[in-house]
């Protein structure tokens, strides 16, 4: 390749490089306007008027015989419905002859979430004798279900719970059994998170109003009054006990730290037995102690501890060991000690008149522990100081626990509850996916941190990379369903302003594990790690174009200067959708289906003919430009290219002659990346490495050419050299 530098060429050359940048810059600008407009649109829109209507009020408000009757079939011709006693969004039916049964909706009373991060609300019909009546699905947010699944495919799931007996063994979500509907295939999250909302509703409920006997070491969990703070601790509903700072310096005797002279105790704790309602719903509310008791395993108890002062009952050696080493239960000469895993961090109580706490907790004691909460107990705390002698002194604060009496039953019944959390449960489905999965991480892992040896051998990176596609669309996007999607970055927006909840996004264990590496990913190479090499629906992309090539199917060569402006198109869709899902979810998800994954990956070309034919349209395009979707449309890609201008390391090499002497991997970019300048655009890149390739063959790079026929380093460089200062002020 001959370059001609004359100094007319260099001043058009220059100018054209000006032009380049201003209408690039003028292109962000306007991006930026548009997505702060809809972001500040979408902030101030009452969106709650348009997703939040939903007919559980009505219910409460007023009879509605139509809904009713689908929820309660065996439904008198004349019935009042009232509130029930604690759970807020549930409902008691009473006819003629008595209680006709409960109505609940799932998201007041278990406050269920989709994978989408948006409610998910389903009435649910209870009957006297402890049966589930009926349900019906009022309002969600699920992608899969809104334009992937029929209404009738969803109402005849939900349909399938009538019959099923509360009092039976328990059944987890994602199990198969023949007392429940089977999970829907291509929506098994959506489907296992409605089934789990379903039971846990229809549980806490039936509990509360004494429909089904409470379990456990015979504990009234159905009896409520609503009470103060003053009042529990009176009746001693809550233990209370305090170290002042004088007696602590007098324990300790002469350490290497005085303790402060302030006058605030140096513990105080506040300690009760949460399963009783009139204790738990008055500390947590009706909504969280609902939530907090359907999740119990049979027989088990929780113990809500606060704690002020200057020493903390927690610490911080949890976090690493899994053991509190400051707390512990002493029951009969038995040490209990509290584990991480069974602990719940509480950030705020609902009951009134209750001291400053800095800090409370939910500690979870299952009936296989040997621990009996209707028997006294003591709660000891320990806190250690070293002595100007080296010695550690200890000082203990115990907290003698009894539950009133008023709570302890004769008998105890036996209502089964969730034994596993929804998200452990769908961990537990797939161990061999998350083991392969896993293992394909860390292979795309070894590629780049040896990229420099893996570049200079163009087959093998040639037979690897085209193996490794095929296994991403066939295993990762087919059969694990691993495709990643624009309503996930959505639903993460959403979480951040509404409350983040892990659950919400562990309970689809491979999407998971992919956003954690893709969120790495960002950091050090950019958003090309998940789209060049873990996108299924790119993977494919790729693959046809490449089956294309070999067919002789002629590319189609886009300008530069065109194709700069072509890009803006994903980032305005993408900051579209993020603007209306403020004002509507399902709106939102509607427009997401400018991604065809769901057609492409998730169904398998398994949908409606218009979906169909609007993915085979992006693969058609894509015969003729290589990733015509992922350049120019995608808006998954435009969300992972923002926060690419962030990565901490820039692993892909160039040489001071690309763009200046040589253009060749410009023009063997698959995506474009690569500017007239020869600089790579992180924003665009997929980190398919084939212009390192390029750059490390003396067949291909024009610089190894020319040093190969000086006779110098004999035609390979690895790694290619970086730049001297002479070569950076040519």
């Amino acid at each position: 390749m001959t370059v001609i530098n004359t100094p007319s060429a260099q001043r058009q050359s220059w100018r054209q490089l000006r032009l380049w940048l201003w209408l690039n810059r003028c292109t962000r600008i306007k991006i930026a306007c548009v997505g702060m407009a809809l972001i500040c649109l979408g902030l101030i829109a009452p969106a709650q008027a348009a997703d939040d209507t939903a007919r559980p009020q009505a219910v409460q408000a007023g009879p509605d015989r139509d809904l009713v009757v689908r929820v309660l079939p065996e439904a008198p011709d004349v019935f009042s419905i009232s509130p029930a006693r604690r759970s807020a969004g549930a409902w008691r039916i009473e006819g003629p002859g008595g209680l006709a049964g409960l109505v609940a909706s799932t998201a007041k009373v278990s406050g269920s979430v989709g994978y989408s991060g948006q409610p998910i609300d389903i009435l649910v019909g209870i009957t006297p004798d402890g049966r589930i009546s009926g349900a019906v699905l009022m309002k969600h947010s699920e992608p899969v279900l809104t334009l992937g699944i029929s209404d009738e495919d969803i109402e005849r799931y939900v349909n399938g719970f009538a019959g099923y007996d509360l009092k039976s063994v328990q059944v987890e979500a994602f199990a198969d059994s023949s007392q429940l509907p089977p999970i829907i295939a291509r929506a098994t999250v959506s489907t296992g998170v409605i089934r789990d909302a379903i039971l846990r509703t229809a549980r806490a409920v039936a509990l509360e109003e004494g429909v089904v006997s409470a379990g456990g070491a015979g504990i009234d969990r159905t009896t409520y009054a609503p009470k103060t703070w003053q009042a529990l601790v009176s009746d001693g509903s809550i233990a209370h006990a305090r170290l002042e700072m004088d007696e602590a310096r007098r324990g300790f005797g002469d350490i290497a730290i005085p303790l402060p002279e302030a006058g605030d105790p140096f513990i105080e704790l506040w300690a009760a037995i949460l399963d009783p309602p009139t204790i738990g719903q008055n500390l947590l509310g009706a909504q969280a102690y609902s939530r907090q008791m359907a999740s119990l395993p049979g027989n088990a108890m929780e113990l809500f501890v606060g704690g002020s002062g200057f020493h903390s009952y927690r610490g911080t050696n949890y976090v690493q060991t899994g053991i509190f080493d400051r707390i512990a239960v002493v029951q009969s000469g038995t040490e209990y000690r509290l584990r991480r895993e069974n602990y719940v961090r509480i950030d705020k109580l609902a009951i009134t008149g209750a001291p400053p706490l800095t800090e409370m907790s939910l500690f979870r004691f299952d009936a296989s522990q040997g621990l009996d909460a209707t028997q006294p107990f003591e709660i000891v705390v320990r806190a250690d100081r070293e002595r100007s002698d080296g010695a550690t002194a200890s000082i203990t604060q115990p907290l003698t626990y009894r539950l009133p009496e008023t709570y302890v039953l004769a008998t105890s019944g036996s209502a089964p509850r969730s034994e596993t959390p929804l998200w452990i449960s769908a961990w537990e489905r797939k161990p061999a996916t998350i083991a392969i999965v896993g293992l394909m991480l860390v292979m795309v892992t070894v590629i780049f941190f040896a990229q420099e040896a893996f570049v200079r051998r163009p087959k093998l990176w040639l037979y690897t990379r085209t193996g490794f596609l095929l296994f991403t669309l066939f295993f990762l996007g087919w059969y694990a369903n691993g495709q990643l999607s624009v309503v996930q970055v959505i639903a993460f927006f959403h979480s951040l302003l509404n409350g983040f909840r892990w659950e919400t996004f562990l309970i689809e264990p491979v999407i998971f594990i992919l956003w954690s590496f893709v969120a790495l990913g960002l950091l050090f190479l950019g958003r090309g790690v998940y789209c060049g090499w873990l996108c299924p629906f790119g993977a494919l992309q790729e693959l046809l174009n490449e089956g294309a090539k070999r067919l002789g199917i002629r590319q189609i060569e886009v300008p530069f200067a065109v194709q700069e402006r072509l890009w803006a198109i994903k980032y305005t869709l993408f900051l579209l959708i993020l603007g209306v899902s403020f004002y509507s979810m399902e709106r939102a998800l509607v427009m997401a289906e400018i991604e065809p994954f769901k057609t492409a990956i998730s169904m398998r070309f398994m949908r409606e003919w218009p979906f169909v034919l609007f993915a085979m349209a992006l693969l058609t395009a894509g015969l003729f430009i290589e990733r015509f979707f992922c350049r120019y449309v995608c808006p998954l890609g435009a969300a992972l290219g923002i926060p690419a201008k962030m990565k901490l390391f820039d692993w892909l090499h160039r040489r001071p002659q690309c763009g200046r002497e040589c253009r060749y991997c410009e023009t063997q970019c698959t995506v474009g990346a690569i500017d007239p300048l020869g600089r790579i655009n992180p924003n665009e890149c997929v980190l398919c490495l084939r212009c390192q390739v390029i750059m490390c063959d003396a067949s291909q790079c024009v610089a190894l050419k020319r040093r190969a026929g000086r006779g110098v380093e004999g035609g390979h460089l690895s790694p290619p050299p970086r730049p001297t200062m002479e070569e950076k002020s040519a």
